[in-house]
Order: structure tokens, then C-alpha cells, then sequence
């Protein structure tokens, strides 16, 4: 007998759902219970052979030919937070914001790729990535993981990444589905909004996210929506993913997110991830007697397995399992110095100081720039091929567990002074020393630094350990002053008119020492737009401070290098509203005509574009179509953005990016282009429909460089019409 004939279900000529159906049913109810649940490996008392020692582990079914899921957290790479893989290195990306700067869903793809590719080398077959909660709070310690505020850029990107980690044949998650927007209090924290808010804002970016991406699983957030813990939703899990938007793959929780047994299961949770973290192991034995007694169908559990193997076998679990690889490190770091460079934000160049001519004599000051690169904390800590340059261990707070401040070995320090004539260097704590060698420069470069990590937010958006005294001293020194920000989001910045240079690099990754240098000394172009709004305050955002978080006295004896030994978290249960509603980010600043410090889509570049002849199409969509031109003398990137003005469900008109271009264009280069919008970026969500609905009649419509630059507008007749969620 063939395996074909005695194990029909390894027959590629199958669809993955007909597969799925034959193991489930060849397999036993504990067998399928094991699906549905697995532990963090490293916790085990014994760590089985097949586990790669990542995030997390089901055991497989060896008898079936069922192979073992090996998880690992890889937002930005594949993640090693605690070396629990001692001496297993991988290549760094940027950071989600930087990732988000580069508006280019090829370099999103490229970037996912090649995550997938080192993953799956490692041993790993699920990617716990694709993080695209929106930014509504600023001081979001996660944020760097992210890709901003606007739900069509945020569920592009996400989607090319999720496309290009699944390239590989493994699975790729979106997460945290959904509203996790503020690590404060994560785990208790309700997150109070309406339906068609939520429908036009966050719940639009995962749609976007799952269409373009396909991912095999979508995580749960922690946090509760509406009342109901995200894992255990019944309006997210199966109403919208399952229901509206027919999501075909599985839904797991997230570590320490599951909280019952038949709620969950019903409610549209498939898999209970890092039990150990759980009160209990809600999805095993519990699951197996409320199968038993009835509590949970049968059915249920048949469809919780169904799923996954669906998702599983559709990205080559059975055909192509993973195998342990040599990785090309050098081609990888290529890949994350392509999207560093593409990603940095040129935020001011007055004078044109920059870019800097090759011998010029530079001051280096300050952010360990003669050590590396600052990396964002938590599950998504990249540890570097051949480790760290340098780790400060955490003290206190909620990340004091499992974070240390880590630097990543590329030290801009090294790659300027290849380029200087000379270069000085001072770290920034004595500054009589750090002015004295700005006064002897023709430039001083100071390089500023905000950690942020899981867990736990920041409380303000001023740089930690009085770097704005700093920067001002030292712009005192020397008025050709470059700012560097190496930060997980944007800073307020009190300096800004004694400097004559911003550029925001965020966090870099493997190579980010060396794309700095590249960009100051003009062997890259700045190509970067800012995916996030720079307030001027905390006053002016929705909420001035974040909820949840309690200012006491500091623990005696404790020092954290973020300078807020003073933070702790409200300890019981309580509810946010979001009075913004789906006006996130640039969209409230805009509607509260509000004056911010740099808009949406903000980025200088070394060369001039000019956009004109721009003709407009109304219908069912807005259509743009213009004539783009580097008018120039340096090839530079474009990027051009479509906006318009919709009165959402609440009946308030905003403004909404619905399109962009990104254009390489040569000095004296024209380009043709044309927009097409997604209509449901031009429409109202209508509970009662339900559905987007668009109302008709004229609407708005601008050409910008950034959400406050209007360059040409118009009007377009819409017709109005309905369609579904």
C-alpha cells in the first residue's frame, strides 16, 4: 500500500482543507487536544528533542508523520530575548517604525523574507510576527515593534512582511488582535470604543493586513475589548475574523492571554499558547472533559484542529518540513542596512549642512555611539551574531524580568570617522568635555537615545537622562549641530530650533552604525516619512497622561536607566475610553486643529520634487493620476500621498491618507503616476447595514507631501452605495 493510500492526508495533490479533514479524523481526542495547546519548551522539566527552543511548542504527532510546531517570537528578527539558544545569533531589522518610514511594501517583503528565511533555518516553522496595532498612544513602550497610526500604511506593510516571512514556507501570525495600544496595565486594562470606530481604525489595519499577508494564525491580545478578554471575544474572534472577514486559519493567545475553557473555545480561541504562563492549562485536560461532558461540541474542537492543520499544511508543514540550514549573515545584514537607510528620517536640515563633505572634522557625543546601536526591549530582542557590544541590566519595572538594555554592534562612531577627516568622541556625562570638543569640530553629531521595551510605557515624551540640557550645551558650542534619535517613537524636542540637523534613525538594527554614516555623508539619500505624528505636548493628545500609570515615590536602592524609577501600574481592573474614536493619530490633530512639532508623512529629503497635472476620478473610488519630477540635482526618493476629507460614522469629517506612491527618481526624472483608494477608506462604517457605506455626493481630495503639506486638491463625485464588512 502506498503512503498515498495509507496516509492520504500526504497527498500533495489535496487541498489543505481535504488534508486537514483526513488527519482529524484519523486522529485520537487526545491527540487533537494536543494540538490545542502547548507549553514555552525552556519551562519544561525536560525540553523534548524536536523543540528548537523558541517561544513555544506543540508536540506533534509522530505516528501520523504530524511533525512538532516550533514557535519564535521575530517581529524584528528571530528573537533569543533570554539566550535561551546560548550562542545563537541572528540579523537585526530596524524597528517597525522604521520599517514603516520606508512607505515601500518591497522593502516590507524583502524584510520578511528574510526573518522567514533565518527562522526557518533555525528550526522554527511559526513566526510569532506581523505586530500592527495602531499607534494611539505615543508613549507606548511597544511602539518600535509597530508600524504607526494610519491603518492603510500600518496593514500594507504588515501584510508584504507577512507575505514575505511565509515565502519560506512557514507560518506567519498578525498580532494582537486587538487595541493593545498601551503596555500599562496589559493585563487588566478594558478598552472601551463603538463598533464603527473600531471597524474604521484598528480593525481595518489587521483586515488589510490579513487580505494582502494571508497569515496562517492571528494572535489575541491581552487586554479586554468591550468587557470580553480579547482571547475570549466573541464579536472579535467570531463575528469579525471568522464571520465578516471568513478568516480560514487559527487563532492563538497570547503567552498568559488565555483565561477560561468553554468561553474561550466558543468564543473562537483555537490554541492556548505558553500554558505555563496561564492560571491553569485551560485547553488541555479541562478541554478534554468539557468535550466529553458536552460543554464544548465536538464540532468545536474538530474546527480548532481544523484550523490549524489547514493553515500548517497550506505552508508545506507536511510536504516541506523545516530543516536546519547554514544562514548567509552577510546577504541578511544587506537586507537590514537596505531598509535602516530607507527608513531614517531626515527631519531638518537647515542650511543644507548635511550631507557632509568626506575629511570634514566631526564631533561624536553621547548614546554609546562608540559601541553600537540601542535595540528595543522584550520578546522581540534580536540577539546579534556574536553577540551583544554591549547589555545593562534592568532593575526594576515589569520588563525587569526578561530585558536588558542591548546594544547591537555597529558603532556609528566607526563609521564616521571612516569617513572624517577626524572624528572626536565624548559619551556625554561631563559636559564641559562634551562642549569642548564641539568647539574644536566643524560638526558636532550628538546622538540621543530613548529605550523603550514590552511592558511597560514611558511616561513622557522627553529624552531620559537629561539629554536636552546636553544637546543645548553642546549646540551652544558649536551651532552646526546634527541631532541622531535612537528612539522607540517620537520625542518632544525643546532644542530644535538651536540645531541646524534632526535625523530620527530609530531603532537601526545589524547595521545601523553603518546606514547612519551613509546618510550624513550622502552615500544614501534620505528616503524616510514619518509614519507617526510628533506632538508638540502630552497635552495634546487624547489622553496627556497614560492611563493605568501611577507616579510613586522610587524603591530605595533602585536605579532603571530610563530615568523613571517612579512608574508603577494600577494593580486591579479597569476601563479606557477612546473619545478620539477612529480619528488616530494625525486624523485627531487635524480635527482638534492642533499644531503638532512634525506631521504624518513628514521626511526632507537631499534633492527637490514637484508635482503637477493631477487629474481626479470619482465613482465607486477616488483615481489620481499626476505627473512626478525630480527637479533636483541628486536622485532621491518620492512620496507623494493621496489624502481626503470623509465624515466617519460619527458624523465628523477626518482626514484619511487613502493612497500613496514611492518613487526612486533620477535628477531630471519624470514619472506618470497613478493612485487607485481602497473604498473603505472613503466610506462610513454602518452598523445597521452592516457594512461600509458611502454616503455619494462630492468629497475632497489632496495631493500631499505629508498630512498638513497640501500640494494640488480637488473634488470628485462619489457614488453612493453600500458594500460588505
Amino acid at each position: 500500500m502506498s503512503q498515498a493510500e495509507n496516509r492520504p492526508w500526504m497527498d500533495p495533490a489535496r487541498s489543505p482543507d481535504e488534508r486537514a479533514d483526513l488527519l482529524i479524523a484519523a486522529m485520537t481526542l487526545d491527540e487533537l487536544i494536543g494540538l490545542v495547546h502547548g507549553p514555552m519548551p525552556n519551562l519544561l522539566d525536560e525540553v523534548p528533542t524536536d523543540a528548537a527552543r523558541g517561544a513555544g511548542y506543540v508536540p506533534g504527532v509522530p505516528r501520523l508523520g504530524v511533525p512538532a510546531q516550533n514557535a519564535t517570537d521575530a517581529s524584528l528578527g528571530v528573537a533569543n530575548p533570554r539566550k535561551v539558544r546560548e550562542g545563537d545569533g541572528a540579523t537585526a531589522l530596524p524597528s517597525g517604525l522604521a520599517l514603516a518610514s520606508t512607505w515601500s511594501p518591497e522593502l516590507a517583503r524583502q524584510a520578511g523574507a528574510m526573518v522567514g528565511a533565518e527562522a526557518r533555518a533555525k528550526g522554527f516553522n511559526v513566526l510569532l510576527g506581523g505586530g500592527v496595532n495602531l499607534t494611539r498612544e505615543p508613549r507606548c513602550g511597544r511602539n518600535f515593534e509597530y508600524l504607526g497610526e494610519d491603518p492603510l500604511l500600518a496593514g500594507v506593510l504588515c501584510g508584504e512582511a507577512v507575505a514575505g516571512a511565509q515565502s519560506n514556507d512557514i507560518v506567519c501570525t498578525v498580532k494582537h488582535f486587538a487595541l493593545n495600544d498601551q503596555e500599562t496595565c496589559r493585563h487588566v486594562v478594558d478598552v472601551r470604543i463603538d463598533e464603527a470606530a473600531l471597524r474604521e481604525s484598528d480593525l481595518l489595519a489587521f483586515q488589510i493586513a490579513i487580505e494582502r499577508g494571508e497569515p496562517g494564525s492571528v494572535m489575541s491580545a491581552y487586554n479586554r475589548v468591550n468587557g470580553d478578554w480579547c482571547g475570549e471575544n466573541d464579536f472579535l474572534l467570531n463575528r469579525v475574523l471568522k464571520g465578516d472577514w471568513a478568516y480560514p486559519g487559527w487563532v492563538m493567545s497570547d503567552w498568559g492571554g488565555c483565561h477560561s475553557t468553554a468561553k474561550a473555545a466558543l468564543a473562537g480561541l483555537d490554541q492556548e499558547s505558553g500554558y505555563q504562563l496561564d492560571k491553569q492549562v485551560y485547553f488541555g485536560a479541562l478541554l478534554k472533559a468539557a468535550v466529553e461532558a458536552g460543554e464544548v461540541p465536538f464540532e468545536r474542537l474538530a474546527d480548532m484542529a481544523h484550523r490549524i492543520l489547514r493553515s500548517l499544511i497550506a505552508r508545506g508543514f507536511l510536504d516541506r518540513p523545516c530543516e536546519r540550514a547554514e544562514i548567509d549573515y552577510a546577504a541578511h545584514e544587506a537586507v537590514a542596512q537596505a531598509a535602516a537607510e530607507a527608513g531614517c528620517v531626515l527631519l531638518k536640515n537647515e542650511g543644507d549642512l548635511l550631507p557632509l563633505q568626506p575629511g570634514v572634522k566631526v564631533a561624536v557625543i553621547g548614546g554609546h555611539a562608540d559601541v553600537g546601536v540601542l535595540s528595543g526591549g522584550g520578546s522581540s530582542q534580536v540577539i546579534p551574531v556574536g553577540g551583544p557590544s554591549l547589555e545593562i541590566p534592568v532593575e526594576i519595572g515589569p520588563s525587569s524580568a526578561f530585558s536588558r538594555i542591548t546594544y547591537h554592534p555597529s558603532a556609528p562612531l566607526a563609521a564616521i570617522a571612516a569617513r572624517a577627516g577626524e572624528a572626536l568622541y565624548a559619551d556625554g556625562q561631563d559636559l564641559a568635555a562634551a562642549m569642548a570638543i564641539a568647539g574644536q569640530a566643524d560638526v558636532a553629531i550628538v546622538f540621543a537615545e530613548q529605550w523603550t521595551t514590552e511592558a511597560e510605557d514611558v511616561p513622557t515624551l522627553a529624552l531620559p537622562n537629561d539629554q536636552h540640557t546636553l544637546i543645548a550645551a553642546v549646540a551652544s558650542a558649536n551651532p552646526r549641530t546634527v541631532v541622531v534619535l535612537e528612539t522607540g517613537g517620537p520625542v518632544t524636542m525643546p532644542w530644535l530650533e538651536d540645531v541646524q540637523g534632526v535625523l530620527q534613525a530609530w531603532y537601526s538594527g545589524s547595521k545601523g552604525g553603518e546606514a547612519m554614516a551613509r546618510l550624513l555623508f550622502g552615500e544614501a539619500e534620505p528616503a524616510g516619512r514619518l509614519p507617526i505624528t510628533y506632538p508638540k505636548s502630552t497635552d495634546d493628545l487624547p489622553r496627556p497622561q497614560v492611563p493605568g500609570m501611577i507616579f510613586g515615590p522610587p524603591e530605595e536602592g533602585k536605579t532603571i536607566p530610563t530615568s523613571y524609577p517612579n512608574v508603577q501600574q494600577h494593580k486591579g481592573r479597569f476601563s479606557i475610553d477612546h473619545p478620539e474614536g477612529a480619528a488616530v493619530g494625525y486624523r485627531w490633530f487635524d480635527r482638534e486643529g492642533k499644531d503638532v512639532l512634525f506631521p504624518f508623512g513628514f521626511g526632507l529629503s537631499y534633492t527637490r520634487f514637484a508635482f503637477e497635472d493631477l487629474r481626479l476620478e470619482g465613482g465607486e473610488t477616488v483615481r489620481a493620476r499626476f505627473v512626478a519630477a525630480n527637479v533636483g540635482e541628486r536622485p532621491g526618493v518620492a512620496v507623494p500621498q493621496l489624502y481626503a476629507r470623509v465624515a466617519g460614522a460619527d458624523g465628523r469629517e477626518t482626514l484619511r491618507l487613502i493612497g500613496w506612491a514611492r518613487l526612486e527618481l533620477a535628477p531630471g526624472e519624470r514619472r506618470e503616476v497613478e493612485i487607485l483608494a481602497d473604498p473603505r477608506l472613503l466610506a462610513a462604517y454602518d452598523v445597521t447595514v452592516p457594512g461600509w457605506r458611502i454616503a455619494g455626493g462630492p468629497v475632497s481630495v489632496s495631493l500631499r507631501t505629508n498630512a498638513l503639506a497640501e500640494a494640488l486638491g480637488g473634488a470628485v463625485e462619489l457614488v453612493a452605495r453600500t458594500f460588505a464588512p
